[in-house]
């Protein structure tokens, strides 16, 4: 950047050296920052804002669009909408720990989830389950993240207890769940 300007952050803290922005600040040649998010702590954005002016100079905590009522309700009603997709249609869109799979709502009749170590043969030791138990696989969503797989599978007919008990007791499953 130029000599002199003024540097904005209105995206992500971790986009940011804020060492390396506070050095530039302290020796002149970034004018002033505006930081809307910091890293991990509110002391980082108290360091950058070393040549701030006026109030945003006196102003002890840095400021966070997504504070104001309005937005809290709309953050509310966005991750009750996520968990509600999770419960009801095994969906994991925008997560952050499961691989993302978003599904169709009416697609299925009978539907399980199946998170599982991501390791070479779950899926087919899951569908020979299901083949061996004369079950028909009407749709299945598959996907992966690091060490995890996530496996939902749609079917015509309920899913027998010793068909689950046998899901459940694979070395690789962290956790099943019938929908």
């Amino acid at each position: 950047m130029g000599q002199g300007s003024l540097f904005l952050n209105l995206s992500r803290g971790f986009v940011v050296d804020h060492g390396a922005l506070r050095a530039h600040i302290e020796s002149g040649h970034i004018a002033g920052a505006a930081v809307d998010v910091f890293r991990t702590s509110q002391s980082q954005g108290r360091a950058v804002r070393l040549r701030a002016a006026g109030p945003a100079q006196r102003h002890p905590d840095p400021h966070v669009g997504g504070s104001t009522e309005e937005a809290q309700q709309d953050i509310g009603r966005f991750v009750a909408g996520k968990l509600h997709d999770y419960l009801t249609l095994g969906s994991t869109s925008l997560s952050v720990n499961l691989p993302n799979l978003v599904l169709p709502p009416d697609a299925r009749e009978f539907r399980l989830t199946h998170i599982h170590a991501n390791v070479p043969g779950v899926l087919a030791t899951v569908n020979s389950l299901f083949a061996d138990h004369g079950m028909n696989i009407e749709g299945q969503y598959l996907g992966t993240r690091g060490d995890v797989g996530y496996v939902i599978t749609d079917t015509p007919s309920d899913f027998p207890s010793d068909v689950l008990r046998a899901l459940a007791d694979l070395p690789a499953t962290t956790r099943l769940r019938v929908l």
